[in-house]
């Protein structure tokens, strides 16, 4: 019996701090953090986007025809099995280079295991559930870096390709453009049951399904003008990444609670105090920002702010252009998609009604 077989493998969550995207430093905190460096290198015209709005990856122009989107996204362990693992922090890591409205090309992975914790075929499953959501994106997974690490980390850095034209950032939302969700919400509070041995099969394969679920409609959606701005949902739930997309238009965004798609089971166990700390951490960090309806409760206002892990892309464009987005959606296996608000003039805020 090799060493690392002889290795009784404990649960991968039970290892780490913190799960998925949950694992993100807080809005409020990642903004103080960054204001306190200048910027070291002159923007130059090729840089079609920085961290100037908090964008989901960079995009530098390479010619007239051409974009590169680069992006790096890792994190600690949501789930169990390792092979499930390693897909969703795939999905998730590509999700970006399809929010700007690209193609990934590539990716590097970054690994971080307990090697002397972990048998060594866990890590291994970890890597395989990575390689097999890159096959199915259609790149391979061409290098990459790891450590032997206290806390299990997996992840990618992706590139991917973007006509310059066609960049969609979350920045540019207009006045009157309709906000559309393609993915339901309601990871983090069913990453939070699974951690308590609350969630049943039923529930840990609807997290599977929308958590491994490429959010490959990115790029044909970028092909459409009525779109205009793309972001995608992940750490700091559905109103910090809204509130972004808000403040960098220097708009209002409307959000009907009513019309939110959710997991089977989430508002259930949100109602039962099932929820992370990172959604008090986030609503701490931007809260102030956020107007809430008089039907929205605490219950709610949890389910709001919670992280979400590879969750749905957030779009917004014009209404005549709503059912083709949708049409795209839906064609693409994104049967929860659906309007959830609108753009309007007024000072940058999420309004929830």
């Amino acid at each position: 019996m090799t060493q690392a077989s002889s290795i009784t493998a404990p649960r991968l969550t039970s290892l780490s701090h913190g799960g998925g995207c949950g694992c993100k430093i807080a809005p409020g905190v990642l903004s103080a953090l960054l204001a306190r460096h200048a910027p070291v290198f002159k923007p130059c015209a090729d840089l079609l986007v920085g961290n100037e709005t908090a964008d989901d990856a960079a995009v530098y122009r390479l010619n007239d025809e051409q974009a590169l989107i680069a992006t790096t996204d890792f994190f600690m362990p949501i789930v169990d099995d390792p092979y499930d693992f390693g897909r969703i922090a795939a999905t998730n890591a590509l999700s970006d280079v399809y929010a700007m409205g690209g193609t990934p090309i590539l990716a590097l992975a970054i690994v971080g295991m307990p090697i002397n914790v972990l048998p060594h075929e866990v890590i291994a499953d970890v890597l395989r559930g990575g390689e097999a959501v890159c096959a199915e994106a259609g790149i391979p997974v061409a290098g990459g870096h790891s450590i032997d690490s206290v806390e299990p980390i997996y992840g990618l850095a992706a590139m991917g390709l973007v006509h310059p034209g066609r960049v969609k950032r979350n920045a540019d939302a207009r006045a009157g453009d309709v906000l559309i969700l393609g993915k339901p919400l309601g990871v983090g509070i069913l990453s939070a049951a699974l951690k308590k041995n609350l969630l049943d099969a039923a529930g840990y394969r609807a997290m599977i399904d929308a958590t491994t679920l490429l959010n490959k409609p990115g790029a044909a959606l970028s092909e459409l003008p009525g779109v205009h701005a793309i972001t995608d949902i992940t750490g700091f739930g559905l109103l910090g990444h809204t509130l972004e997309m808000a403040r960098g238009a220097g708009l209002a965004a409307h959000v009907r609670l009513a019309d939110l798609p959710w997991l089977d089971q989430a508002q259930a166990y949100a109602a039962q105090g099932v929820i992370t700390g990172a959604s008090a951490r986030n609503w701490t960090s931007y809260g102030e920002s956020i107007r809430l309806g008089a039907g929205v409760d605490d219950v709610a206002r949890a389910l709001l702010t919670d992280p979400q892990t590879s969750g749905g892309l957030l779009v917004a464009c014009a209404p005549l252009e709503a059912e083709r987005v949708l049409d795209i959606f839906r064609s693409q296996g994104f049967g929860h998609a659906a309007i959830v608000g609108e753009m309007r003039a007024g000072e940058s805020c999420v309004h929830v009604d």
